[in-house]
């Protein structure tokens, strides 16, 4: 599907987006592991958390979604099902890489696949933990999707991350929910935390400290009511399209700001952008709060290590920004978006090309220069969501209408996107 950008006068408003998306995966796993039932609000509409809760629906685990709101009734640590089909995890990277956790532990053989991106995405980082854990996992040349998981016990093991990685985190926590002792991951550089604050919340005995995660076995999940906060993922993009575009002022509601994401606004902030944090709350262990944003000019800046792991996501949008601020944008460290659902260096350079923009291309980042005025242009979402919706900010302050080839791709993870930017529009 081809989408038509022109350039915004302003942006103005109160929104209230989707669930974040790394948050709502983790909830409906674990509730579909605990003991009763779990109602789920503000639930992710993203096609990615939609592929998780099918995947759980063919093992066994009875849910009813409605809107946002998922009821998902626990069947336990021992309860699930052996499919009778191949899993479809669709384009989601999250949904095999966590579920092959707890698929390890089962007294099952099960099968998992998804579409022809999620057939490119490298899955060894969670074979190699599993497989020392006891797990017998077979993929497409030792590494790629589909995954074939033959469960059974599990022993506990301490396993420090090779690189910084919540889905494997997570894979090695979920399955040492069922190991024969207490597992333990430690990371060099920290992560997004939800898993293990998902945990605590749902009754497992956990102990976090710096650089290190102990999760003891066998506890008894309780259902609960959860909310999901918006996702400061999504909200990125809106951020960006405000500081972008004179005269704008938006305000995002119920925005999840846990410490392990929140570095972008860190970033933004750094680089000039006007930003106010408002009404901040704490549900179920995840900092909630309103943002407040106003365009500013900003200066650019480097992106690099730790930063780097923090905003991995939303440097596609970032770089959009970075290409018209006063001193351009460096991304050094990001290695990892090269097995995105795109390589997103190659995508972001190829498109901020079209815009005019003569980037810099490294094994690892980005060069992009400042101060740049975009020319309209037809871009290619090359199936990601995330470029898909960063070419369309970009769009709002070119020269002339733009087309999106491939707009469909930001449905994976924001149906919405398009509608809530045109509700911002003055």
């Amino acid at each position: 599907m081809d989408r038509v950008i022109t350039p915004a006068g302003r942006l103005a408003g109160v929104v209230r987006l989707p669930g974040d998306k790394s948050i709502s995966h983790r909830y409906a796993l674990l509730a579909a592991l605990a003991e009763g039932s779990s109602v789920i609000t503000n639930f992710s509409s993203g096609a990615d958390c939609r592929s998780t809760l099918g995947c759980l629906e063919a093992l066994g685990v009875p849910i009813r979604a409605e809107n946002s709101t998922v009821r998902v009734e626990g069947v336990g640590l021992d309860g699930l099902k052996a499919p009778a089909a191949s899993l479809d995890a669709g384009n989601s990277g999250s949904t095999i890489r966590m579920l092959a956790g707890i698929l390890a532990a089962q007294p099952f053989t099960s099968r998992i696949a998804g579409d022809e991106s999620l057939a490119r995405r490298p899955m060894r980082r969670i074979i190699e933990p599993l497989a020392r854990m006891g797990a017998r996992i077979e993929a497409r040349d030792g590494n790629f999707p589909p995954l074939r998981i033959t469960g059974g016990p599990l022993r506990a093991i301490d396993y420090e991350l090779p690189v910084p990685s919540a889905q494997v985190k997570t894979a090695v926590l979920l399955a040492g929910l069922y190991a024969d002792g207490a597992t333990v991951v430690r990371e060099a550089v920290r992560t997004r935390d939800h898993t293990e604050i998902a945990l605590a919340e749902l009754g497992a005995k956990i102990e976090t400290r710096r650089g290190m995660i102990r999760l003891e076995p066998r506890p008894t999940l309780r259902g609960r009511e959860l909310l999901v906060p918006s996702d400061l993922s999504s909200a990125a993009f809106f951020l960006v399209a405000a500081l972008l575009v004179q005269g704008s002022e938006v305000v995002i509601q119920g925005v999840g700001l846990n410490p392990t994401r929140s570095a972008l606004l860190d970033v933004l902030v750094s680089m000039g952008a006007q930003i106010k944090v408002l009404d901040l709350r704490q549900h179920a262990g995840e900092l909630i709060g309103d943002v407040e944003v106003r365009s500013s000019p900003v200066r650019g800046g480097v992106i690099e290590g730790a930063t780097t792991a923090a905003v991995i996501d939303e440097i596609p949008v970032l770089a959009m920004l970075g290409a018209v601020s006063e001193n351009g944008l460096v991304v050094r460290n990001a290695a990892e978006l090269r097995i995105k659902e795109t390589d997103r260096i190659a995508t972001v350079a190829d498109n901020l090309g079209r815009l005019g923009v003569n980037v810099k291309v490294h094994d690892d980042g980005l060069e992009i220069p400042g101060k740049a005025r975009f020319r309209a242009a037809e871009f290619d979402s090359f199936g990601d969501h995330r470029i898909a919706m960063a070419c369309a900010v970009a769009a709002l302050v070119a020269d002339g209408p733009s087309t999106i080839r491939g707009a469909e791709a930001a449905s994976v993870s924001f149906p919405e996107f398009y509608d809530t930017l045109d509700r911002l529009r003055a």
